[in-house]
């Protein structure tokens, strides 16, 4: 199936949500088209409560930069040893995310990754919708002169990670996305009256 138009992604929302699915990926470089998925993890969201969790690690069947053994600490040996099949995985991970919003942080770049190898390997595009805190947080937290998730993180008091893991990540972006829409109502009263903001 083809997959350089992405005509069938989802569309990039603004909402407070009780029910979705955080989604971070971990990639071997930035680029979808020359770059693989190293792991795939998602926390499932219910009432606001964590309810279930997804976390696969994925052989690439090469060597991953060293940059990005560091920043992850995923090793080519862990990944070649511990890793699972890019098409298991892949299903795996459909399976639990149904048709759930996505919720994460610059969540484009994983939405991306994930719409082009599902298109690739399960010859079906990746249609849901998604929340990006990324993009909150620049009309929220304006006075930040970043708006990394380390940087959402110590804002908000929140414990700082270690390495860039995606199951870590995604438990990080959840407090942060619950933290925003506690001061989204404290300043504005309602998500309705923040969203204005995007008009």
């Amino acid at each position: 199936m083809a997959n350089n138009d992405r005509s069938l992604k989802g569309n990039n929302i603004v909402e407070q949500l009780k029910d979705y699915t955080v989604v971070d990926i971990e990639t071997t470089g930035m680029s979808p088209n020359y770059n693989k998925i190293l792991e795939i993890s998602a926390i499932k969201v219910r009432g606001g409560k964590e309810v279930d969790t997804f976390s696969k690690l994925i052989n690439p069947h090469e060597n991953i930069p060293y940059f990005i053994s560091n920043l992850t600490g995923i090793t080519t040996k862990m990944a070649l040893d511990e890793g699972e099949e890019l098409e298991d995985v892949l299903i795996g991970f459909k399976d639990f995310l149904q048709d759930d919003i996505i919720l994460g942080h610059n969540v484009n770049f994983d939405v991306n990754f994930l719409y082009d190898n599902f298109c690739e390997v399960l010859d079906e595009p990746l249609t849901n919708d998604f929340v990006d805190t990324l993009k909150i947080s620049r009309k929220l937290l304006p006075k930040l002169d970043h708006h990394r998730l380390d940087d959402l993180t110590d804002y908000y008091g929140i414990k700082a990670r270690n390495k860039h893991r995606a199951l870590n990540d995604c438990d990080l972006t959840n407090k942060v996305y619950k933290n925003m829409c506690k001061e989204i109502k404290s300043e504005f009263g309602n998500f309705e009256d923040f969203k204005k903001l995007y008009k």
